[in-house]
């Protein structure tokens, strides 16, 4: 390693560490002149000054040579791991890429379907409206019935191929959507227990907790006099529809000892439009719920009444005829009897007096009108047939006249 002199000695360009004299190191030789000479405290700090300087570059650049060969090796590592997770997300997307084209297949293929349906349709109302034109006018009203009738059947089956592929199309999404039927079943659950807490404000709606075995609602059938008359037993279902609801709600009531039970469904089964009646099981549609809960619950009211009036009637026979039979009705009736007497006696007396009282007055009025009549006439004689006649009222007949008048 060479070094720069800067002494005022004779200038020294280059020397090396083997300049140094091995007797005494000390003293330094010059490699131009072959002089010995001592080192100053300044050539000293000059030269050790130097070495740290070569030795700091020397050791920066073993760390910058170190700084690449680690930056390229961690490149290189990172190239390779990011090579290869680029790989498996290419694997996963591949594989996602393949599902999502089943899936859109699959709704393709449905929408094919619904569209080959509604064509169907299209193509039989064209049918029907060529029947419905070729009609005579004297069947017109009755075939207008009888097709509006088959046209509303084509309408709800058209309508029931349309729910199903709708819900097809709507379990495809459920799926991809990862959406939970259990809240929807809650949901429907809640709707349910409102419309009935609405409807029917005087029976005790009570809700059947979550994880406790048995239907959805407890419905406690209350008249208007505040007796309860039975219990219905209610069970929605907001999902694709099941053999196994049935028996399971007959079996809850069974164990709840319901006197009615209704399965409520959205998804109903074939052949049902409004509702039904299945080995003791109702079953209905969500917008029919509440009509068939007011029919059912008027059974019930109807029914408990007839059973109060039954199972009293015997006893109200016989009470009655013990009643009729016994001394305390002998003696009102005798009482009854004495009382229309005494009215019947003071209805002849008060008759009779007011005869009298008639009779006395009627003799009197007759005494005033022939007093009045005469005085007219002396009148008449003295002024002469100037004076007016008199206009004299006669009485009236008595209402009972000619019977004898007894003073009392």
């Amino acid at each position: 390693m060479f070094l720069f002199c800067k002494l005022a000695l004779p200038r020294v360009t280059l020397y090396s560490t083997d300049t140094f004299h091995m007797s005494d190191q000390a003293s330094i030789k010059c490699p131009k002149c072959g002089q010995y000479f001592e080192p100053t405290e300044a050539f000293r700090h000059q030269v050790g000054e130097e070495i740290l300087a070569a030795e700091k570059k020397r050791h920066e650049e073993a760390l910058v040579r170190m700084r690449e060969e680690t930056v390229k090796t961690v490149t290189e590592k990172l190239a390779a791991d990011a090579k290869e997770r680029m790989k498996a997300l290419e694997a996963d997307a591949g594989e996602e890429k393949e599902r999502n084209k089943r899936l859109l297949k699959q709704l393709e293929d449905l929408s094919e379907d619904l569209r080959k349906l509604r064509r169907k349709d299209e193509e039989r109302e064209l049918e029907m409206k060529k029947k419905l034109a070729d009609e005579e006018a004297k069947i017109r009203d009755e075939a207008r019935k009888k097709v509006q009738e088959e046209h509303e059947l084509k309408d709800r089956e058209k309508d029931q191929n349309y729910s199903v592929a709708l819900k097809q199309i709507e379990e495809l999404k459920t799926k991809l959507q990862q959406g939970s039927q259990q809240a929807q079943g809650e949901s429907l659950e809640l709707v349910l227990e409102e419309e009935l807490k609405h409807e029917f404000p005087m029976d005790i709606i009570e809700e059947v907790k979550k994880g406790q075995r048995g239907a959805d609602i407890l419905q406690r059938v209350v008249d208007k006099k505040g007796r309860e008359c039975g219990m219905m037993l209610w069970e929605s279902k907001n999902a694709k529809w099941s053999d196994t609801w049935a028996p399971k709600l007959r079996e809850d009531a069974r164990q709840a000892k319901a006197h009615l039970s209704i399965l409520v469904v959205t998804d109903p089964p074939k052949g049902l439009t409004t509702y039904m009646h299945d080995n003791g099981i109702w079953i209905c549609m969500q917008k029919f719920a509440v009509p068939l809960a007011m029919t059912l619950r008027y059974g019930l009211i109807r029914e408990n009444f007839v059973r109060d009036i039954q199972s009293g009637k015997d006893e109200k026979k016989e009470e009655l005829y013990r009643y009729i039979t016994s001394i305390e009705f002998t003696h009102r009736m005798n009482a009854i009897i004495e009382a229309f007497g005494s009215m019947q006696d003071e209805v002849e007396r008060e008759k009779r007096w007011f005869q009298t009282k008639w009779a006395r007055q009627e003799k009197q009025l007759r005494k005033v009108i022939d007093h009045t009549q005469g005085m007219h006439g002396d009148l008449q004689g003295v002024v002469g047939k100037t004076l007016p006649e008199l206009k004299v009222q006669e009485p009236e007949a008595s209402v009972e006249e000619g019977l004898p008048l007894i003073e009392e």
